[in-house]
């Protein structure tokens, strides 16, 4: 080694209380070291980084017995030297110490490869979900307004409303695309909720709504569900705030979001498993 990869350490005699001096790798060689060892996804301890260490760079009998004395206690010089390491690798943000152990730690480098890949995933996921909600909302509108009105019933039923398909009743058909229909609230039927829905390409104002509110008391209703398949207004949204009448709006983008939540008009193309080793099953009992 070149005088600047060593380092020169006290150790001390257990039997005779002598002091001396020992060399060492220095502590830059060390944390280098470690940071080239294989470090297995649930971490390594210091035990085990020191043991491999001491193989790594040859140490003889004599280092790797080396001990010194701190107050009453008596501790290994190279174990030490690289827990100092491992501190100094820590504090400058290569190393990381999984939450809930003391002993073990890991590389920075192999977690962000880790959570690159979750991100990446998680991304691909949502640029195909926003790609298929698109998708669905070109679908819709290429169909009749009869289909629509189905299609409304059926998402309100897969989201808990109405009971069964067959007590779910859509009423009224206008000629602008929109529907009229009346679903129970709950299987028993306690409270009803009207229903609207526009398949337009303008945004909704504040008039449809306000037509809306009148029609629920119409109906002695109190609660309505108003769907577009495009947007609704900054006023129209005011209106249905104000409104004494529980109305809930969904726009085009919530009504696919829905769609694909509650398993309407798609299908699963494939299923991933993203699997972990499982520590459990190589705990061996002591």
């Amino acid at each position: 080694m070149q005088q600047a990869e060593k380092t020169v350490r006290n150790a001390m005699n257990p039997e005779t209380g002598e002091s001396y001096r020992i060399e060492f790798p220095s502590l830059e060689v060390v944390r280098r070291g470690i940071l080239e060892l294989d470090h297995p996804p649930e971490g390594i301890t210091i035990k085990n980084t020191s043991e491999k260490l001491s193989n790594v760079f040859e140490l003889s009998e004599k280092q790797k017995s080396a001990v010194n004395k701190g107050g009453k206690q008596y501790y290994n010089v190279f174990y030490h030297l690289v827990s100092e390491a491992i501190r100094s690798l820590v504090k400058n943000g290569k190393l990381k110490q999984p939450s809930g152990s003391g002993k073990s730690y890991f590389l920075i480098e192999e977690v962000d490869e880790i959570e690159s890949a979750d991100e990446s995933i998680d991304s691909n996921y949502q640029r195909i979900r926003k790609k298929l909600a698109a998708d669905l909302l070109v679908q819709i509108k290429n169909n009749t307004p009869s289909f629509f009105e189905e299609l409304v019933i059926d998402l309100l039923v897969a989201m808990g409303y109405g009971g069964s398909r067959e007590d779910a009743e859509a009423v009224g058909r206008s000629h602008d695309g929109g529907i009229d229909g009346i679903i129970n609230e709950d299987r028993l039927g306690l409270d009803v909720v009207y229903v609207q829905a526009k398949r337009w390409e303008t945004n909704i104002g504040e008039p449809p709504i306000r037509d809306f509110v009148g029609a629920l008391d119409g109906e002695g209703a109190q609660k309505g569900i108003f769907i577009t398949t495009s947007n609704f207004s900054p006023a129209a949204e005011r209106f249905a705030e104000r409104s004494t009448k529980k109305v809930v709006l969904i726009n085009g983008q919530q009504l696919t979001e829905y769609m694909i939540d509650h398993n309407i008009g798609v299908a699963t193309s494939k299923i991933y498993e993203i699997k972990r080793v499982d520590s459990d099953y190589f705990a061996e009992e002591k």
